[in-house]
């Protein structure tokens, strides 16, 4: 591409279906300029801070681009939009529909995951809800619904000949009494019912005229001989559906024979062990739908309840060491001391810091024992007796957001976890880490009804795992809420929805992506952004970070410095040809400025000592900060370094 002075002398004459030519530009500080970005690049603005880059990827760019998609839709729909001013632009030719994806977390909805912001979840939901199988929390054997074809599979797997018999256990209807009930099944057709074990003609129960006491009983739906022909399977479909009518979803076949009993119980109930369970669908494995978010969190996987971070605020201290916030004071003082003086009896660790204990010894101190009554008791007690002032403010004092004791975080209802794909559940695969996540369905192995199901599903959720890997986001689960990533991540999981989204033809406009990266993920980032770039699409980047600058296809460098003194383009070129120009960014990148490291270090006299640090995935660090000096704390993205 030309220098910007031959691209602003000929730019009138330049094809709009190659460039995004914009004339006149003079937003904020943006002195009138003239620029043509070629279509299917990756460009990149670069410039001092408060130059104008922003100005004319967004405000110029964007806002043009979104501006007219608001104009082409209908007046109806436009009033339900917020007016969009037309850019400070002459004019703006061969702009493609425009999508900006901004260094900020765009939610701040509780319900809101990575699964669902990248739309991952969605797919594996759907997955789940197509080939998904059911089993048994009682004995792990699979749920199945029984169906008219697995009955009539069941006789003709016997010998042609065998005699058959279809029963129906019939329950008399309310307001009906047993006469009643078998003159009716007599008008329908049925000839006998089996009593106590044998088989009665209802003619002869009729004819007695005795109203027998009976609420429920056998009704024999038909006898039959096995053959496998069509005719005879026509008439078994018949009956069989007849006795799931007649029985309420179960029926039984008895096989006629001498020798032994042979029978066998069928339901077209989804049932198992005694348990109804709920059929898979999409909405079950939803939390944000009523029949699949936990009835205690409602799909939020938190509730308000004791926070075990107010009422343990210094994990390193022992039970011993008065770790337990509300039972330091003289009168409560006594649940701590029963713990104390029953710990020999308890096994309880009473020396132990509490972040050392073991799960199960966590659990004891929480729910307590015979021994001794748990920190769950203490605060029963108090809300026992909220009548009194003092108690209801110490109960008041210790309530937080704390993670829902029934799904336990996972946001789903119970039912959900009983469905499972290659052996595991859907509440399982949400709190992988997404690398491992990928390695799962990398390695899936399916029955040859579950991989033509899911072909397509298997697809969509490799390309999406295998995009936010790539972009250096392996380390997140599913189930981790959007409102609690950084901004570089939540801009990183746009970057690659809109890869999976499979757009061709778009503007892309991206504001500083490497923020927050180490140089190992800027790599990463480089390839996902050539990889948008090569899916057809024009990706324009807000940047100041050197690798990014030296990748771009296309360079535009605004300055030559801020403010007013800024907003000219004083390069618009191919990216490896910015270290020839005469600008601050050329400067920086040939070497003839540059930053210096000073030649001797401060002593360090004074610092900030951090012991025992173990937030979030922090593993008990120690660590000082020097005062008075410039301290930079560094590390692979999702390291913890952003924990200080």
């Amino acid at each position: 591409m030309a220098n910007v002075k031959d691209m602003t002398k000929d730019i009138e004459s330049l094809d709009p279906r190659e460039y995004i030519i914009v004339k006149g530009a003079s937003m904020h500080n943006l002195k009138n300029i003239d620029v043509a970005l070629p279509h299917g690049r990756l460009i990149v603005m670069t410039g001092l801070s408060g130059s104008g880059k922003s100005t004319l990827a967004f405000d110029t760019l964007y806002g043009e681009g979104q501006r007219r998609y608001v104009e082409s839709l209908s007046s109806y729909a436009r009033q339900f939009l917020g007016r969009i001013d037309k850019p400070r632009v002459e004019y703006i030719k061969g702009i493609s529909p425009a999508i900006a994806i901004q260094q900020k977390v765009n939610t701040s909805n509780p319900r809101s995951t990575v699964g669902t912001s990248s739309e991952v979840y969605d797919y594996i939901r759907l997955l789940y809800a197509r080939v998904g199988r059911t089993y048994s929390p009682i004995t792990g054997r699979e749920v199945k619904k029984e169906t008219t074809t697995d009955v009539i599979d069941y006789i003709t797997s016997f010998p042609d000949g065998t005699q058959i018999e279809i029963t129906a256990r019939y329950v008399v209807p309310e307001g009906r009494t047993f006469i009643d009930a078998i003159s009716n099944l007599s008008l329908q057709g049925y000839s006998r019912v089996r009593i106590g074990g044998q088989s009665v003609k209802i003619k002869d129960l009729l004819s007695f005229g005795v109203d027998y006491d009976m609420r429920e009983f056998d009704l024999l739906v038909d006898r039959a001989v096995v053959h496998d022909d069509e005719g005879t399977r026509s008439r078994l479909s018949d009956s069989v559906n007849a006795a799931f009518y007649e029985g309420k979803g179960s029926m039984r076949v008895d096989i006629v024979s001498d020798e032994k009993e042979i029978y066998r119980e069928f339901s077209d109930k989804y049932e198992a062990d005694g348990i109804t369970f709920i059929e898979p669908s999409i909405h079950l494995f939803s939390f944000n739908s009523p029949l699949g978010a936990c009835p205690c969190c409602e799909g939020y996987g938190k509730i308000l309840g004791i926070d075990e971070t107010l009422v343990i605020p210094n994990t390193s201290l022992s039970v011993y060491q008065n770790a337990v916030a509300p039972w330091r004071g003289e009168k409560m003082g006594r649940w701590r001391d029963m713990v104390i003086n029953t710990a020999e009896a308890s096994l309880f660790p009473i020396h132990t810091p509490y972040y050392k204990l073991k799960d199960r010894e966590k659990e004891l101190l929480w729910k307590g024992c015979k021994y001794f009554g748990g920190i769950d008791d203490f605060f029963s007690m108090l809300e026992k007796e909220s009548y009194k002032m003092h108690y209801r403010i110490m109960y008041a004092k210790y309530r937080g957001k704390t993670v829902c004791p029934e799904c336990e975080g996972l946001r789903l209802r119970k039912e959900a976890s009983y469905v499972k794909v290659a052996g595991r559940s859907i509440t399982e695969l949400v709190e992988m880490p997404l690398g491992e996540l990928k390695e799962f369905f990398d390695n899936i192995e399916l029955d040859s009804y579950q991989e033509k199901v899911a072909e397509r599903l298997m697809v969509e959720i490799r390309t999406r795992l295998d995009f936010m890997c790539r972009i250096g986001l392996d380390y997140l689960t599913l189930n981790r809420a959007s409102s609690t990533l950084s901004g570089g991540e939540s801009q990183r999981i746009n970057i690659a929805t809109s890869l999976g989204s499979s757009l061709v033809g778009s503007l892309y406009v991206l504001d500083e992506p490497s923020i927050g990266l180490h140089p190992r993920d800027t790599e990463k980032l480089i390839d996902v952004l050539r990889a948008l770039r090569d899916a057809g699409n024009t990706v324009v980047v807000v940047e100041h970070d050197a690798d990014v600058i030296r990748a771009a296809d296309v360079l535009v460098d605004i300055g030559p410095l801020a403010g007013n003194a800024g907003g000219e383009v004083v390069y618009c070129g191919e990216g490896k040809d910015i270290v020839n120009a005469d600008t601050l960014t050329a400067k920086y990148l040939n070497g003839t400025l540059k930053i210096e490291a000073p030649q001797t270090p401060r002593p360090i006299r004074k610092y900030i000592e951090v012991k025992g640090a173990r937030e979030h995935n922090l593993k008990n660090i120690d660590v000082r900060f020097p005062l008075d000096m410039l301290t930079v704390v560094t590390g692979v993205s999702g390291s913890g370094r952003v924990l200080w």
